[in-house]
């Protein structure tokens, strides 16, 4: 069933929306948008080659994006967690590059691009925040292509974790304990790590009193430690 929260009363809006955008501007782009598309767990929201017509704003749970290869290995590109936008890959080409796959149970608001290209060219800020959001999109990309050529298991695997943990502070969540939506085999995937890999430098971190790890539950006990760890070329903010 369709939710009736609009943006205005959504938690999620300071990180998904400009925030220069005027309360009757708000009322436009509320109007265009599709909200509470529950989704189940392995559940696509769109596969590579669909048409592109719309992005997509990740409500509550996590989905993750990949492209298969030639010889039909998956190989994972992104992780999106509540208050991000995805599915910008098929802006240029009309059609999606990449596939899009719920990580858990999920919600996620649809927001047709046809209508958002016609508000934002009368929506300034909301034209440069999706400028801004697609610019976010090339510079993790040549991130992650750094990262997996050119840094050690550590340096990838704490990168991520402080990334993570950047995005639920971002959501006035706990920047130090959270759970992890996805499994070893796609952390191992998308930083180009074996799976015995990622759990021996899990390991390493817990005696190394780095981390609590239970499960998917992470504690940071040694921020300092983590950030000593990771490249700070590609964090997506400073320690």
């Amino acid at each position: 069933m369709t939710s009736r929260v609009s943006c205005n009363d959504c938690s999620l809006s300071p990180i998904c929306l400009p925030l220069a955008v005027r309360a009757d501007e708000l009322e436009q782009l509320d109007s265009i948008i599709r909200r509470g598309r529950a989704m189940k767990r392995g559940e696509h929201l769109y596969r590579a080659a669909d048409p592109f017509d719309s992005v997509y704003a990740v409500r509550s749970g996590a989905l993750k994006t990949y492209s298969v290869s030639e010889d039909g290995e998956e190989q994972v590109t992104g992780f999106y967690l509540p208050g991000e936008i995805v599915g910008m890959d098929g802006i240029s080409t009309a059609h999606h590059v990449s596939s899009a796959k719920a990580l858990e149970t999920a919600t996620v608001c649809e927001i047709p691009f046809d209508r958002l290209e016609f508000l934002s060219t009368r929506i300034p800020s909301l034209q440069h925040h999706f400028f801004s959001l697609m610019s976010r999109e090339i510079q993790a990309d040549r991130e992650l292509h750094l990262l997996v050529s050119k840094k050690s298991a550590d340096d990838r695997i704490a990168a991520l974790l402080l990334s993570i943990s950047a995005r639920h502070k971002l959501r006035g969540l706990s920047a130090s304990t959270f759970r992890l939506p996805m499994s070893r085999y796609d952390i191992a995937n998308y930083l180009g790590l074996a799976v015995e890999t990622v759990s021996r430098t899990f390991t390493r971190f817990q005696q190394q009193h780095i981390l609590r790890v239970e499960g998917r539950e992470v504690e940071i006990l040694n921020r300092g430690a983590l950030c000593g760890a990771a490249p700070q070329e590609i964090l997506d903010q400073p320690c």
